[in-house]
């Protein structure tokens, strides 16, 4: 899989790789996607949670085979020997993901992205966002809070912070852009037992991005008083994290700036877009200690 089909980084676009369950159609980032197989012959895990298969061998790894259809609360296959498995990487780990077809791959922005009611259930309530396409709707899936659920100490955790021992208050002003109401709270907790209890949060960069800009054209506010840090995610309805830090660094009363990306997307292959854009620093989630030890040598 060409994980490097956007030439550019911070153009707010995206590919999406569609993909069925039953009669719904569904997305994942091409940036999560490593490969595309046929089922492999699965092994059975003792105490597995109910929506892990068990595991596969795919050249000398071990993955664990998460069900998609059962995670969706979907009816299981009808063809079988039609399915697929979409290997993908993300918070540091290796997932297959057992899905019933796999159709194409389109480039959308964030901007054609609609971001779901927090409260909706059942599928949307997987749902990073909901996607209008020739007529059709596709619902881009959260991948991290699936595997979250499955695994939680694959997620943030403020016992993580305990390494770092006792912690001075700061008054320093965070915003932080970051689409899951859950890592909100969760971002929110670990920065405030971190000592950092002014965090601004926005739901997506856009939001985030009119906050920063209305900052800047108002005359009798000075920005260092106002922001000291940005913190990012990457994938977010309206505009995503490459494309807010790109902006900030190109805006001359901003781009002094620090801008940490935080997210599931940096991995080896895809830093140099953080790079590209001009972020300050770049953390893989969950790690949480790595985070807040950037933050003391960013922040100002």
């Amino acid at each position: 899989m060409n994980n490097d089909i956007l030439l550019e980084s911070g153009t707010n676009e995206l590919e999406v790789i569609m993909f069925q369950i039953g009669t719904g159609t569904f997305g994942i980032n091409v940036l999560k996607v490593r490969e595309i197989i046929n089922p492999l012959p699965i092994t059975g895990t003792p105490n597995a949670h109910q929506n892990v298969e068990g595991v596969i061998r795919l050249r000398d790894e071990v993955i664990p085979v998460v069900n998609l259809a059962k995670v969706l609360n979907l009816p299981p296959s009808e063809d079988p020997k039609g399915d697929k498995f979409i290997i993908s990487e993300l918070n540091q780990m290796k997932v297959a993901f057992h899905v019933h077809s796999v159709s194409r791959i389109h480039r959308i922005s964030w901007e054609q992205i609609e971001k779901p009611d927090e409260l909706s259930a059942g599928e949307q309530a997987y749902t990073i966002g909901i996607i209008k396409l020739e007529g059709e709707m596709s619902l881009l899936l959260d991948f991290e809070k699936i595997v979250v659920e499955i695994n939680p100490e694959s997620g943030v955790s403020v016992e993580q912070l305990k390494v770092l021992g006792p912690r001075e208050r700061s008054t320093k002003k965070i915003v932080a852009a970051e689409d899951s109401a859950i890592l909100r709270a969760l971002l929110g907790d670990t920065l405030n037992e971190a000592g950092y209890e002014n965090v601004l949060f926005f739901e997506n960069g856009k939001d985030a991005w009119t906050y920063l800009h209305d900052l800047t054209e108002n005359e009798s506010v000075h920005i260092e008083d106002e922001v000291n840090l940005i913190i990012t995610d990457i994938e977010m309805p309206q505009m995503d994290g490459h494309h807010l830090t790109d902006k900030i660094k190109k805006d001359a009363e901003l781009s002094n700036i620090p801008v940490i990306i935080f997210s599931s997307l940096i991995t080896d292959d895809l830093y140099h877009k953080g790079v590209h854009v001009g972020a300050s620093a770049q953390v893989s989630k969950p790690e949480i200690v790595k985070l807040v030890e950037e933050i003391d040598r960013l922040i100002i």
